[in-house]
C-alpha cells in the first residue's frame, strides 16, 4: 500500500480558516477511495479531518520541517500532497524539497510540481512566464531590500501596489502612496517574506477570478468565474463576491476564460488553481494579477457555488486520473469533464468581527481582516445579497436593519470599511445620487443600480403593504422582520399575512447541468422566484442546524460537531437534513447529509424548511450559539427539539434565571443583580465594590462581557451588553480577583452525567 502525507493548515487564522479543513477532508476521502494510506499532519484539534474516522494516522505536531521530517522515514512516505493545506502547507513543502528531505526519502510531490509552485509564487518568475507568452500582467519590478523598493518607487512613480511573495491572505500587501509609505510597508512585508513586487496601481479596474482544474494530459476546465463587487485594491477575501460574474459581456468572458486556461497550461498545473484578473471597465483591457497553484478560500466558495466537488476532483487528478475518467459525484450524471452552468446567483459576504476589537481599523484593503464568510443563493442578485446579509449573524435581518451607527456615508463609501454595503444602501435610501456613489466607490453601475432598487422597495413598503408589494419585497430578499420594521407591524403578523396570501418560498435544487440532464442533487436552497418545488418532502427527517459563519469564538469546532452528529444519525439509519450558510465547512459538503439546505439560520428560514419537510426532530446543540439561540423560539412554535429541553437551555443561557437557580439550589456564587436601573446598579456597586463583571445573556465567547474597574466605563460597557443581549437580561456580578478557574465538560443522559472531564485554566478567572 502506498503512503500519502497530507499537510494541513494548522491553527485557524485570518486568511486561512475552515476552507482547508474542507479541502483536506475531501482529499483524504479521494485518496482512501483509491486504496492509499493517508498520514495527516495537522495540530488543529477542532477540525473534521483530524477526527479518528478520517486519516489512517494523524500527527498533532507543528507544521515545521523538524517535526515533519521524522514522519517521512517512520511512515515510509511515498507521496506528499501540498495543495490542500493553504499557504502553510505549500511553504512547508517547499522547505522540505529544498532541504533535500523529499529526495532523501524518495517522496514525490503530488499534483503541480515544485517548479510550478515556485513559478506562480515568485513574483519575478511569474511575470516573466506571462510576458514570454504574451499574457498581459501589470508593469512591475521585484525588490528584496527596502532600498531596492524605494528605487522602484522613484522609477515608476506613485501610487503603486506592493505585494509580498509566498504570502497568505494578501499579508504585507497594500497601496503605497509615497516614499515614506514605501519604506514603512516594504519594511514590514520584507520582515516576513523574501521578496516584494511593486506594480502599477490599477485604480478603478474591476476584479475577476477563474477557478481551473487540469489533468496530467492537459485537459482543463473553468469551473466557476467570480466577480468582486469592489474594484481593485480590496482583497477578494475582503470583498463581496458574486458568481457567476454579472458585468462581463460574452466576448470579455470568453477572452478571460481562454487566458485562464492558457495560464494553467503555461505553468503546467495539475489539479486545481485559481487566477485573478483585473479588467478596465472603459475598454475591456485586462491584466493577470496573480495565480494560486492550490485550493483557496475562493476554491471552497466556487465548489459550494457550483456543486462541483473541486477538492475531491483535484485530489484524484493529482493521482494521475484524467477528467473524463472521473464522475462528478454531486450530479452523478456527468463526468468531471463538464463545466457547470448556473441558473441562479451566488453572493459571498465576508464576516468581520472588528466590533470586538475596539482599536481595530475598520478599513478594508489588500490584506485580509475577515474571519469568515457566508454564501447566499437566489435567482437574482438582490435576493442573494439580502439572504447573505441575513446569514452574517451581526444583528441585521437585511440591508435596512444594520444596528451599528454609520456617521459619514460619503467617507464609508469612498474609503471602504466592513460597513460599505450598508452605507451604500443607506445612501440610496436617503435619496443619494447614483453617479456620485459611483464616483466615490468606483463600483460598477450595475451593482449600484441593484442596491438602489432594494432601497426603493423599502421606501415603498413604508407607504403600502399589500400582497403585491409583499411578494415583490420577498423577491428582493427582504425578511419578514425587515418588512415588519418598515410597515410598523410585528414579524409574526407579517408571517401570518404572508402565509394567508400564499406567499411562500419554493425549494430549488442546485442544477448545474443546464437542462441537459435531470438534476438529482441533494443540494437545496429557497427562493421566491418560482412556483414549484423541485423535490417532495422527506419522511421522518432529523434536522441539524449548523453554525453559520466563522467568527471570533465560533469556528470549525462546531462544524466538527455537526458532521459527527450527522454521521452518527446516518449510521443508525436516519435521514439527515443539514441547514447551514458557511461555504468553508465540511458540513456543507455534498455527501455529509441526505439533504443540504444552503440557507440562513434565521427563525423565518428554518421555519420555512421545517414546515416543508416531515420532521422527526431538530438538533440545536451542535451548531454553537446561533443554533442554541433558536431553541426556545422553535420550541414555542411546537417543533420537536432533540436533547436538552429548550426550557432548560433557557435556564442556562438567561443569566438572571441561571443565577436565581443557583440561589434556589444553595450553590455558592458571586453576589449579583439583574440590571434594571442605574440607581440599583450604583447601590449594588457600593455594597460589593469594584471590579464587577457585566454578563449579557445568550452570547457567544463572552461577547460584551467585561470586567469593569471604574465608574467612567461602566455605562459604556453596560450599553454594549444590553444592545447585544437584546430582550434578554444583563447581569452584573461581583468579580472575585485572583481566583482559580476550573471547567468540567460532561455528557449527560436524562440529567445524569455519564462521561466527564475536568480541566484547569492557567490564567486566573477573568480570561475567557
Amino acid at each position: 500500500m502506498k503512503n500519502i502525507l497530507l499537510l494541513g493548515s494548522g491553527g485557524l487564522r485570518v486568511g486561512q480558516a475552515g476552507e482547508f479543513d474542507y479541502s483536506g477532508s475531501q482529499a483524504i476521502k479521494a485518496f482512501k477511495e483509491e486504496g492509499y494510506r493517508v498520514i495527516l499532519v495537522n495540530p488543529n484539534i477542532a477540525t473534521v479531518q483530524t477526527d479518528q474516522s478520517m486519516a489512517d494516522e494523524i500527527y498533532f505536531v507543528p507544521l515545521q520541517p523538524e517535526f515533519v521530517t521524522p514522519i517521512l522515514a517512520k511512515e515510509q512516505i511515498n507521496y506528499i500532497a501540498l495543495g490542500f493545506g493553504g499557504q502553510t502547507a505549500l511553504n512547508l513543502g517547499l522547505e522540505l524539497y529544498h532541504s533535500g528531505e523529499l529526495d532523501k526519502h524518495g517522496v514525490k510531490v503530488l499534483g503541480s510540481s515544485v517548479k510550478t509552485i515556485e513559478a506562480t509564487e515568485d513574483r519575478d518568475i511569474f511575470r516573466d512566464y506571462l510576458e514570454r507568452n504574451n499574457v498581459k500582467t501589470p508593469k512591475s519590478k521585484s525588490a528584496t531590500t527596502i532600498a531596492d523598493a524605494v528605487a522602484v518607487g522613484r522609477e515608476f512613480g506613485y501610487p503603486l501596489m506592493l505585494r509580498a511573495a509566498f504570502s497568505l491572505g494578501g499579508l504585507g500587501s497594500g497601496k503605497v502612496y509615497d516614499e515614506a509609505d514605501m519604506i514603512d510597508k516594504a519594511g514590514k512585508a520584507l520582515s516576513g517574506a523574501p521578496q516584494v513586487l511593486l506594480e502599477e496601481y490599477l485604480t478603478g479596474w474591476k476584479e475577476f477570478e477563474y477557478e481551473i482544474v487540469r489533468d496530467l494530459k492537459g485537459n482543463s476546465l473553468t469551473i466557476c468565474n467570480m466577480e468582486n463587487l469592489d474594484p481593485m485594491g480590496i482583497h477578494t477575501g475582503e470583498s463581496i463576491v458574486i458568481a457567476p460574474a454579472q458585468t462581463l459581456n460574452d466576448e470579455e468572458h470568453q477572452n478571460l476564460r481562454n487566458i485562464a486556461l492558457r495560464c494553467a497550461e503555461i505553468f503546467d498545473i495539475v489539479g486545481e488553481c485559481n487566477i485573478q484578473f483585473s479588467v478596465n471597465p472603459a475598454n475591456g483591457d485586462y491584466r493577470v494579477i496573480e495565480m494560486n497553484p492550490r485550493l483557496s478560500r475562493s476554491s471552497a466558495l466556487a465548489s459550494k457555488a457550483t456543486g462541483y466537488p473541486l477538492a475531491f476532483v483535484a485530489a484524484k487528478l493529482c493521482l494521475g486520473f484524467s477528467l473524463n475518467q472521473l464522475t462528478n459525484t454531486v450530479t452523478k450524471k456527468t463526468t468531471a469533464f463538464f463545466e457547470p452552468a448556473l441558473d441562479y446567483v451566488v453572493v459571498k459576504i465576508p464576516r468581520w468581527d472588528t466590533h470586538k476589537l475596539r482599536l481595530a481599523d475598520r478599513h478594508i484593503g489588500t490584506e485580509m481582516k475577515s474571519v469568515g464568510e457566508v454564501m447566499g443563493i437566489g435567482r437574482t442578485f438582490p435576493e442573494a445579497l439580502q439572504k447573505a446579509v441575513q446569514m452574517l449573524n451581526i444583528g441585521a435581518s437585511g440591508l435596512h436593519d444594520y444596528i451599528w451607527p454609520i456617521h459619514d456615508l460619503k467617507n464609508e463609501i469612498e474609503f471602504a470599511t466592513d460597513r460599505r454595503i450598508f452605507a451604500l444602501y443607506k445612501w440610496f435610501y436617503q435619496g443619494g445620487d447614483l453617479d456620485e456613489a459611483h464616483a466615490l466607490s468606483r463600483i460598477d453601475y450595475w451593482f449600484l443600480t441593484q442596491i438602489e432598487q432594494i432601497a426603493k422597495i423599502a421606501l415603498a413598503l413604508e407607504h403600502e403593504l399589500s400582497p403585491v408589494t409583499l411578494q415583490r419585497a420577498k423577491q428582493f430578499g427582504f425578511s419578514d422582520k425587515t418588512i415588519a420594521n418598515l410597515s410598523g407591524k410585528t414579524e409574526a403578523e407579517i408571517r401570518a399575512f404572508r402565509l394567508s396570501n400564499g406567499i411562500c418560498p419554493v425549494i430549488k435544487q442546485i442544477d448545474t447541468l443546464a437542462g441537459e440532464f435531470a438534476a438529482e442533487t441533494n443540494y437545496l436552497y429557497t427562493t421566491y422566484h418560482g412556483k414549484y418545488n423541485d423535490i417532495q418532502p422527506a419522511e421522518d427527517v432529523y434536522v441539524i442546524i449548523g453554525s453559520g459563519p466563522y467568527s471570533i469564538g465560533s469556528s470549525v469546532e462546531f462544524d466538527w460537531c455537526t458532521v459527527n452528529l450527522a454521521r452518527q444519525l446516518r449510521a443508525h439509519g436516519k435521514q439527515v437534513v443539514i441547514i447551514n450558510s458557511n461555504p468553508e465547512t465540511v458540513s456543507t459538503d455534498y455527501d455529509e447529509s441526505n439533504r443540504l439546505y444552503f440557507d440562513a439560520l434565521t427563525l423565518e428560514r428554518i421555519c420555512d424548511i421545517l414546515d416543508f419537510e416531515n420532521v422527526a426532530g431538530v438538533c440545536v446543540s451542535v451548531g454553537g450559539q446561533i443554533a442554541n439561540n433558536l431553541a426556545l423560539r422553535l420550541h414555542k412554535l411546537g417543533y420537536p427539539i432533540l436533547g436538552t429541553s429548550p426550557l432548560d437551555i433557557d435556564k442556562a443561557e438567561d443569566r438572571a434565571k441561571f443565577s436565581s437557580m443557583l440561589n434556589d439550589l444553595g450553590i455558592d456564587q458571586p453576589q449579583w443583580i439583574s440590571a434594571t436601573s442605574s440607581e440599583q446598579i450604583q447601590e449594588f456597586i457600593q455594597d460589593v465594590g469594584l471590579p464587577v463583571l457585566i454578563r449579557p445573556s445568550y452570547v457567544l465567547s463572552g461577547a460584551a462581557m467585561k470586567v469593569v474597574s471604574d465608574h467612567a466605563t461602566l455605562n459604556q460597557y453596560l450599553n454594549d451588553a444590553m444592545l447585544i443581549s437584546n430582550e434578554h437580561p444583563v447581569v452584573i456580578s461581583q468579580f472575585i480577583e485572583n481566583a482559580k478557574e476550573l471547567e468540567i465538560d460532561g455528557v449527560a443522559q436524562n440529567g445524569r452525567i455519564v462521561i466527564d472531564s475536568i480541566s484547569e485554566h492557567i490564567e486566573n478567572a477573568g480570561v475567557h
